[in-house]
C-alpha cells in the first residue's frame, strides 16, 4: 500500500510541476484561460531598470511564435500576466513607465483617453508580490486584472497593438524581456 501511495504521490507531483514553469524565479501557469480559450506560455522574463529586478512577465498566446509583429497585429486571444518583485514598483513609477512606454510604441495607436483610463485602473497602491494580469479579446477588448480583481476595459485592437508594443515592439521597454516573452531567451 505505501509503494502504491508512493506512486500515486510522485504522478500528481509530475503532473502538478507540469503546469508551471518557472521565470526568473517566479513560476507562472503553462497555460491560462481567455474568453475560453486556452492560451499556451509564449515565453517569459525579467524586466529589469538600472539593474534592479522590477516585475517578471509571461506572454500567452495560443500559438507560439517568436514574430514580434505577428503578435503585435494580431487580433486574437493573447495575455501577458506580471508579477511584481520589488518594492521599488510604485504607483508614481508604474504610471511614468507606462507614459513613457505609450510614447515609446511603435506600433498600434493609443488615445490620450485609453491612456489615462489605462492609468487609472492603478489607482492604489502597487506592491511587490501584485499580479496584474492584461488580457485581450477581439471584439471585447483589453481587461485589466490585479490580484484576481477586474480594474476594467479598454476596447479596441488598435490600443492592444501599442500596449504590447511596450514590450515586444521595436524599441521594447527591456529588450532582454522581449527575448524572453518571444521564446528566445
Amino acid at each position: 500500500m505505501n509503494k502504491l501511495f508512493a506512486l500515486i504521490f510522485m504522478v500528481v507531483g509530475i503532473t502538478a510541476f507540469s503546469q508551471t514553469k518557472t521565470v526568473a524565479g517566479v513560476k507562472f501557469a503553462t497555460t491560462t484561460k481567455v474568453n475560453g480559450k486556452t492560451l499556451n506560455m509564449n515565453g517569459g522574463g525579467l524586466r529589469e531598470k538600472y539593474w534592479i529586478d522590477l516585475y517578471v512577465a509571461a506572454l500567452y498566446l495560443e500559438d507560439k511564435t517568436s514574430d514580434a509583429g505577428k503578435i503585435i497585429y494580431a487580433d486574437n486571444e493573447q495575455a501577458i500576466h506580471i508579477k511584481i518583485i520589488s518594492g521599488s514598483v510604485t504607483r508614481d513609477r508604474f504610471v511614468e513607465s507606462v507614459k513613457e512606454g505609450f510614447s515609446n510604441a511603435n506600433h498600434g495607436k493609443a488615445t490620450s483617453e485609453q491612456i489615462k483610463k489605462f492609468i487609472g485602473f492603478f489607482n492604489e497602491d502597487i506592491n511587490e508580490g501584485d499580479r496584474i494580469y492584461l488580457e485581450y479579446t477581439p471584439k471585447e477588448g483589453l481587461v485589466v486584472i490585479k490580484n484576481g480583481t477586474v480594474k476594467g476595459k479598454i476596447e479596441g485592437v488598435e490600443f492592444k497593438k501599442a500596449l504590447f508594443s511596450i514590450w515586444l515592439g521595436s524599441n521594447p521597454a527591456d529588450s532582454t524581456l522581449k527575448k524572453g516573452m518571444l521564446g528566445k531567451g
